[in-house]
């Protein structure tokens, strides 16, 4: 069913009533798409910035600021996506305990210590989400919100050049 003026029936996943001319139906099937990545990214985030705080070993300082902006790219794709379940009528699902009941990805590997652990620790993290948005934008492409698909394109970009600067680290040893 479609929102429209004057219409108070919305889905209980977008409570919320919007200009957007997207159905109901569409925003409901978006709307824990999007949660499920945001909870993906605050994981990611956190993780992230385990790292930078924990790493040690030779190239310290290098890491700790690689860490640091990877964990500042993610943490500006966590605020898009929140936003955009807000657009669509939904709430924003992105507190700690939210994301992680919700995170797809596996727990860090607490015991990552030197860079290279953390690198391929960190690398492994951004594979399995960048694989998870890749499947975003085809599953919101089926929706028919070229808007949310091109969100997760950007997104995907992003952790694909992420796990690129991460992955030269590990090369050609």
């Amino acid at each position: 069913m479609e929102t429209k003026p004057g219409d108070e029936t919305v889905s209980a996943v977008a409570p919320y009533r919007t200009g957007i001319d997207l159905t109901t139906k569409t925003r409901a099937a978006l709307i824990p798409l999007l949660n499920q990545r945001l909870a993906d990214l605050i994981d990611l985030f956190t993780q992230t910035k385990y790292a930078h705080w924990n790493v040690k070993g030779g190239g310290f300082i290098m890491l700790h600021e690689l860490f640091d902006a990877i964990a500042e790219r993610v943490e500006e794709s966590c605020d898009l996506v929140a936003e955009r379940v807000v657009m669509l009528g939904g709430r924003a699902e992105g507190t700690t305990r939210q994301a992680a009941n919700r995170s797809a990805l596996p727990e860090y590997d607490a015991g990552a210590v030197d860079g290279v652990d953390h690198v391929r620790t960190l690398a492994h993290q951004v594979s399995l989400l960048a694989a998870t948005t890749r499947k975003a934008i085809g599953a919101a492409d089926e929706t028919g919100d070229p808007t949310t698909a091109d969100l997760f394109t950007e997104i995907s970009r992003s952790l694909d050049k992420d796990l690129w600067f991460l992955e030269a680290h590990l090369q050609g040893r």
